[in-house]
């Protein structure tokens, strides 16, 4: 699937981008580099330029391939990317959710626009009929985030690891 932009009032979504006219690398860098980020995406290692290019080439691979979709989340008048959110397949009718925001951007109802876009796309336009999401048991910013964009606990809970879905 090509990149798909979404209006989405406040904020666009867009393809991370790296090129002559935006470049997305140093707001991935800062972003990666925060304590917060690195605690509840541990799996996500963004320390250098040429990690933050890579890591737009694995996000443009994931819309070539359709298998992932991830839309960097831009304030509208300057292009600014301010947070990210994506979509992985695991099946034709099922996705994993990923969000985050920079720190600069936080609490300001950036994620809940943002991932309730994301969500609605993907239940219209992909055809899902359930979006899962998983934070840490401590991540009470992320499991907020997941109440309010209308996901429910699963109940497939561990000691560590808080499982939320949503079904379309």
């Amino acid at each position: 699937m090509e990149p798909v932009e979404i209006n989405a009032g406040s904020y666009y979504l867009r393809q991370l981008r790296a090129d002559d006219r935006i470049d997305d690398r140093p707001a991935l860098l800062a972003a990666f580099a925060d304590p917060a980020m690195q605690r509840a995406l541990p799996g996500h290692a963004v320390r250098t330029t040429e990690d933050a290019t890579g890591y737009i080439d694995a996000c443009a691979a994931g819309w070539r391939d359709d298998r992932s979709y991830a839309w960097g989340v831009a304030e509208p008048t300057t292009g600014a990317l301010i947070g990210e959110v994506l979509l992985d397949l695991g099946s034709a009718e099922t996705a994993e959710l990923t969000a985050w925001t920079h720190p600069d951007a936080r609490r300001g109802g950036v994620a809940t626009t943002a991932v309730g876009t994301v969500v609605r796309f993907g239940f219209g336009a992909l055809g899902l009929t359930r979006v899962d999401a998983t934070c840490g048991a401590g991540d009470v910013a992320a499991a907020a985030l997941a109440e309010r964009c209308g996901f429910s606990r699963d109940g497939d809970d561990d000691p560590d690891t808080l499982r939320w879905t949503r079904r379309g």
